[in-house]
């Protein structure tokens, strides 16, 4: 029996396929579409055909060996390119992947059940091992990994554990390990396939290796569909993995399968056909793993290639990592350029020690070397320490800032906030020691203008601190305030210990921390980045009214936020949002907003400016993500770019907020229709709506939506906002 594309003179019936769906021809006059759960019955009872592995290699070994060993375009490319590994490897610098058990260094002996079970006990701890760093590094620090590692013996079979299957005499049986959503899993709760096999070349996979492989990739994907996994790509795709006791790789499948014609008479030449016609198979090189003394080497390209596959299965399977590469790896340059600073600066043992000794020292290299030999001064080298010093808070310190409009304040620190690498980034959760009762607020430390350097540091440290106080005093000056915009409290420099004797308000002593601005400003909250699980639609929507009212606010004074992204939007408490990090708002035509693959709009990426519809666009990104839309990895404004235009075009979006929200899926169409245009946004026509989809309310369209706001003539400026594209 086949279920195909079947063609006539007059009209043509679209074959089934694995969603349910029909491939349909353009020039169709009628078409025969079979019940769902005819589709559904007819595929189940083939992938049950496809269970005989010998076969399945037969009518692949050959097409696999000739793609395998040839020069060309036919050769199988690889499942990563090696910039996405390079960045992969920046991204997981510092994270500490602590192996316990050790890989078995003696020759295999098949038949040893003791070896047998040691491998797998350290191939547990390996994947164990890598899985949760994984997770607590990307997705959530402080949050158990929701995955449970089982070991099949073939398709189809239970899932056991590696003392299950010794006490029942099965061990040598287990085929590998599969990482499921379940603890009692099934095939189709498989993330990732992880194949075990003794004695891999180590030059590249054979052509079995890779079809048993494919073999598996096939079923997963099968399983998947049969159970409704719903893919947000229109190509599914699984990694498998393959190690031994040394070395690994990774074979990747995708592919439509819609495109599979079924033929129950011979289901192995019907799935031949549709891998090699119509999917897409990537093979890596085959690299080393574990080291011979059983020690897994992390950072090598055999270990990141299987770290990077169990990377995008855990994305595919959970949605995009809270924190994505690019971000982390951005942390490898801040290292880089701390330790050639560090490396710059003149040591000196001993400052008593004569002129003789000293010619031994350090001296800073100079940039701006010309090919002469020029005389380097020791005394001005001693001052490059204290000069590149920051500021640098720890819990219970004290630091009093000079106000200009209040004076003296003084603040405790009580927590440090730290970056996604662990390391600190100048901003700090703090209690205003000189307030009654005592208020907790955000504190930004950041380095004076007189010192800044034209590195990312410093120059994310002036937007955090000395362009968000400009922004912020901009709102507050002008009588612009509400509960879903930050408020600035204080906003000055340290007071440091000791004589200070600057020459003017605006001037700087020797000490390191003179000058150092400072803001403080509420209310504190947890980033939307950092929240377990997808929002539900009440939050989603609450989210997006929220941080629209934020919007709206600053839009009184022609100002635009330009970088909202889950980092950037806090939750206060259970009903309410903050939109935060105004730093790279955009005051006037000359300012450039911050540019992010994942959610910027698609002018600021096109051109580098923003447009009137940019932040809300940026905004349907965000609700987009937080209810557990699929936003995978960018690697460049082209590909993000297409992203967006994919996603639109097929009205993908609006499904997804659809399924949450039908609020949130005609917000999507409207932004559909004015982003990228020079048309005004009608916020308030879309307060009113998100306000009754909220709580019920209404207001009148002279004053602003959400409570306690504050803005001089909104009823005038209003006027302006409704333009044409008013529902």
């Amino acid at each position: 029996m086949r279920t195909g594309i079947q063609k006539n003179d007059t009209d043509s019936s679209p074959g089934t396929s694995l969603d349910g769906s029909f491939r349909k021809p353009r020039s169709a006059s009628s078409k025969f579409v079979p019940p769902l759960k005819t589709v559904h019955k007819l595929l189940k009872e083939y992938s049950t055909k496809l269970l005989d592995l010998n076969i399945f290699t037969e009518h692949l070994e050959n097409w696999v060996t000739e793609n395998l060993y040839s020069e060309g375009p036919r050769n199988f490319a690889s499942p990563f390119s090696l910039d996405e590994l390079r960045t992969f490897d920046f991204a997981l610098e510092g994270v500490l992947f602590q192996q316990l058990i050790r890989m078995p260094c003696p020759p295999h002996h098949p038949s040893d059940n003791n070896l047998k079970e040691d491998e797998f006990l350290a191939l547990e701890d390996f994947l164990h091992t890598a899985a949760q760093g994984l997770w607590q590094t990307f997705w959530h620090k402080n949050k158990p990994i929701p995955f449970f590692l089982s070991y099949p013996r073939y398709i189809g079979s239970k899932f056991y554990t590696i003392e299950k299957a010794k006490s029942r005499g099965r061990l040598g049986g287990l085929c590998g390990a599969a990482w499921t959503s379940k603890s009692k899993a099934r095939w189709d709760d498989v993330i990732e396939f992880v194949l075990f096999k003794q004695n891999l070349d180590e030059n590249a996979l054979s052509p079995k290796v890779i079809c048993k492989a494919l073999f598996y990739g096939v079923h997963m994907l099968f399983s998947r569909s049969l159970s409704g996994y719903k893919s947000v790509e229109e190509t599914d795709y699984v990694f498998v993995s393959i190690l031994d006791s040394k070395y690994g790789g990774v074979v990747r499948l995708g592919g439509d399968l819609g495109k599979l014609e079924v033929d129950l008479s011979d289901p192995y030449k019907s799935m031949a056909e549709w891998i090699t016609r119509h999917a897409d198979v990537r093979v890596s090189c085959v690299d080393r793993i574990w080291n011979g003394m059983g020690n897994v080497n992390w950072g090598d390209l055999g270990t990141l290639q299987i770290l990077l596959a169990m990377y995008y299965s855990i994305a595919r399977w959970c949605g995009p990592a809270r924190k994505s590469m690019d971000s982390l790896a951005e942390h490898h340059s801040l290292r880089l350029e701390k330790r050639r600073m560090e490396t710059q600066l003149v040591e000196y043992e001993n400052e008593n020690e004569n002129e003789n000794e000293n010619e031994n020292a350090l001296v800073p290299y100079s940039s701006n070397y010309n090919g002469e030999i020029v005389e380097v001064e020791y005394e001005n080298n001693r001052d490059s320490k204290s000069k590149g010093a920051r500021l640098s808070l720890v819990r219970g310190e004290m630091l009093v800032v000079e106000d200009r409009n209040e004076g003296l304040k003084s603040f405790r620190v009580e927590e440090v906030v730290n970056d996604g690498g662990g390391n600190s980034n100048f901003s700090y959760i703090a209690v205003a020691a000189d307030s009654c009762p005592a208020e907790v607020l955000n504190l930004f430390v950041g380095a004076h203008s007189s010192r800044l350097e034209p590195s990312w540091e410093d120059m994310n440290l002036w937007y955090q601190v000395q362009r968000q106080t400009k922004v912020l005093n901009i709102l507050k000056e002008n009588g612009v305030s509400s509960k879903c915009l930050p408020e600035i409290i204080a906003s000055g420099r340290v007071v440091h210990a000791g004589p200070c004797d600057k020459k003017g308000p605006n001037g700087v002593c020797d000490h390191p921390w003179c000058g150092t601005p400072v803001l403080a400003t509420r209310p504190v909250g947890d980033p939307v980045s950092s929240v377990v699980g997808p929002f539900s639609g009440d939050e989603a929507t609450r989210l997006c009214r929220d941080c629209l009212a934020a919007l709206r606010s600053a839009k009184t004074l022609n100002i635009l936020h330009g970088d909202i992204r889950p980092e950037n939007v806090i939750r206060v408490d259970k009903s309410g949002f903050v939109l935060v990090s105004w730093g790279r708002a955009v005051l006037e035509d000359r300012d450039s907003p911050s540019l992010n693959l994942r959610f910027s709009s698609a002018h600021a990426l096109q051109h580098g400016k923003l447009c009137p519809s940019s932040d809300i666009e940026s905004l349907v990104y965000l609700v987009y993500f937080v209810v557990g839309g699929s936003m995978k990895e960018q690697d460049s404004i082209e590909s993000a770019l297409r992203w967006r235009r994919r996603c639109w075009e097929k009205r993908a979006i609006q499904r997804k907020l659809g399924q949450v929200s039908p609020i949130l899926k005609v917000f999507a169409d409207y932004v559909d229709s004015v982003c990228g245009t020079t048309y005004a946004v009608d916020y308030d026509a879309w307060l009113r709506r998100l306000n009754r989809a909220v709580d019920g309310s209404d207001d009148g369209r002279g004053k602003m939506v959400e409570e306690g706001v504050r803005v001089m003539c909104v009823a005038e400026s209003s006027g302006t906002s409704g333009g044409g594209n008013s529902l």
